[in-house]
């Protein structure tokens, strides 16, 4: 006899489909990957975009067509950055088209040569734009609990041919900006940050933006203030911004007076346009991630193998991120076989910075970029998992992922054999 039962998307299923028992006339809950159907119908994303007020952001676009001002420093890229350098209490505020250029343009801009430090555990781009300006990266550890950067690591990771450490904030959090610059000072070397997850932060009463002698934000569209595309770059540094602002337009001074080497780095005005737009509902924006990590922490948290690592909502994080770790042992499903579950109802749950930069192809074979153990980046790598979070999800969502990851703990064997 096949039962019929509500799934928890709210669309009816047929029991014969389930392979779970039927007690007393209930179906007990299943899994997409053991026949179930799946919870989503539609697939659900990490990072999703927020999107602010759409009159507000056509208003602009309108602006845009009138003035017939498209690109090169227009006045909606004035206004963005005017606006980013009062949030962020800095001097200085140069927007770009991404966070990539950003970094590659701070790099060049300080003059940087030989190796630079940077975590392995971070996205794959804090090293590109290191490596593709012919310079060395050299890779430290990460911290165990926080997955910032290390900095007892990273000094360890300084040689003779050092010249700068990149930190990176990890999500949505600050990097331990203190005992970094400590390090750089010591070695007479500068430090600037990659801050693509911490636009909109705190750290210690001050905000993230004018730590080290520059950092880059990034404006792309799966970050919750977006600007479909783009980046800034933030520092204290006048004489540093006034180099940053002719490199990001081929090193003109004028019209036909090229003073600096440059590169096409500039903002576009529509993208200035989507960057205002969600800086106003930057604040709802931020609530709903709240919001969001209260609700996965009461779904998830006492369950055994899986800890947060992201802190409990806080007025200095912009809780950008749900992130995970999943204990195997305890939860008796490893990280990945637990990210197939997931996958197969819809969930598109991921596992950043997999396997490690210096484990990626590109990178493993660098002997001289393993200076010191990556033993914590290695093991986070294996068992980190980050969950849909912002506008886009909701509490009834975030109950049905929290019921697809107790469902599969709870039939662990079965999954185990499914997926041998």
């Amino acid at each position: 006899m096949a039962y019929t039962s509500v799934s928890l998307a709210g669309e009816a299923q047929d029991s014969s489909k389930l392979p779970t028992d039927v007690s007393d006339g209930v179906v007990v809950a299943s899994l997409a990957l053991l026949g179930s159907v799946p919870r989503f119908t539609e697939v659900l994303h990490v990072g999703r975009p927020n999107l602010g007020d759409r009159q507000r952001f056509e208003e602009r676009v309108r602006g845009i067509w009138e003035r017939n001002w498209l690109t090169n420093d227009g006045p909606l890229v004035r206004e963005f950055e005017a606006s980013i350098a009062r949030l962020l209490n800095v001097r200085q505020v140069i927007a770009v088209c991404n966070a990539t250029i950003g970094l590659e343009l701070v790099i060049q801009a300080l003059g940087l040569t030989g190796e630079i430090i940077v975590p392995s555990f971070t996205f794959i781009a804090s090293v590109h734009c290191i490596s593709r300006l012919g310079l060395q990266p050299v890779f430290c550890d990460c911290d165990p609990e926080t997955h910032q950067i290390d900095p007892t690591s990273a000094e360890r990771a300084i040689g003779t041919k050092t010249r700068g450490i990149l930190g990176v904030h990890l999500w949505g959090e600050a990097a331990p900006v203190e005992e970094l610059q400590t390090v750089a000072d010591r070695h007479g070397i500068p430090l600037f940050m990659d801050a693509a997850h911490a636009f909109g932060v705190g750290h210690h009463g001050r905000m993230v933006g004018s730590f080290g002698r520059a950092e880059v934000f990034s404006f792309h569209g799966t970050k919750f203030v977006n600007s479909f595309e783009g980046g800034a770059i933030t520092t204290q540094d006048d004489e540093l911004a006034a180099k940053l602002r002719l490199m990001r337009n081929f090193g003109f001074a004028g019209f036909d007076n090229v003073i600096h080497s440059g590169t096409n780095g500039k903002m576009s005005e529509v993208s200035a346009a989507m960057g205002l737009t969600s800086l106003e509902s930057m604040d709802r924006f931020v609530d709903c991630n709240r919001a969001n990590m209260t609700a996965y922490r009461q779904e998830l948290e006492e369950l055994p193998g899986i800890r947060f690592v992201t802190r409990s909502p806080n007025q200095e994080s912009n809780v950008q991120y749900v992130v995970l770790e999943i204990d195997a042992a305890s939860f008796g499903l490893s990280r990945d076989q637990l990210l197939q579950v997931l996958h197969a109802e819809n969930i598109l749950a991921r596992r950043y910075f997999y396997p490690g930069c210096h484990r990626m192809p590109v990178y493993r074979d660098t002997l001289s970029a393993l200076r010191v153990p990556l033993t914590n980046t290695e093991r986070v790598s294996d068992r980190i998992l980050l969950l849909p979070t912002g506008t886009a999800v909701d509490r009834s969502m975030i109950q049905r992922i929290g019921e697809t990851i107790r469902t599969a703990r709870e039939l662990r064997e079965q999954v185990r054999m499914a997926l041998r």
